[in-house]
């Protein structure tokens, strides 16, 4: 799921100051301590052949996001994908990978436990 800045409803607007709030955006109920992660991403970059061998060679952790700046390819386990571009907030619930189109810079909050494991591999696939 994402979500353009400027569709997030807007639930304060005064002068110096506008918060907007989209809820019921992904649940983390059951999660425990959450990572704050910042991703710099290169054109091109595929991550699927990093996820071989996890549960549906797929990431299994859940994130929530902001986009700073790129663009991005989820697709997720169903087959579905979205494109998320700079200005976008979105969650990934579990199961999806990612391809990188343009030059990304990208927040992530994960939960630690979860998205640690999927580094680790990620990191063994690497030096193998």
């Amino acid at each position: 799921m994402r979500i353009a800045k400027q569709d997030i409803p807007v639930r304060i607007d005064v002068p110096g100051a506008v918060a907007r709030q989209k809820t019921d955006f992904g649940d983390a109920s059951g999660y425990g301590m959450i990572s704050g992660e910042y991703f710099s991403l290169g054109a091109g970059t595929d991550i699927s052949p990093l996820l071989q061998g996890l549960e549906g060679d797929l990431c299994q952790a859940p994130h929530w996001g902001y986009m700073l700046q790129g663009e991005l390819t989820v697709t997720y386990a169903d087959g579905t994908h979205e494109v998320i571009n700079g200005g976008d907030l979105f969650y990934w619930p579990p199961g999806h990978t990612v391809k990188v189109g343009q030059n990304s810079e990208v927040v992530l909050f994960s939960p630690q436990d979860e998205h640690s494991e999927v580094i680790d591999h990620m990191l063994k696939k690497m030096s193998a």
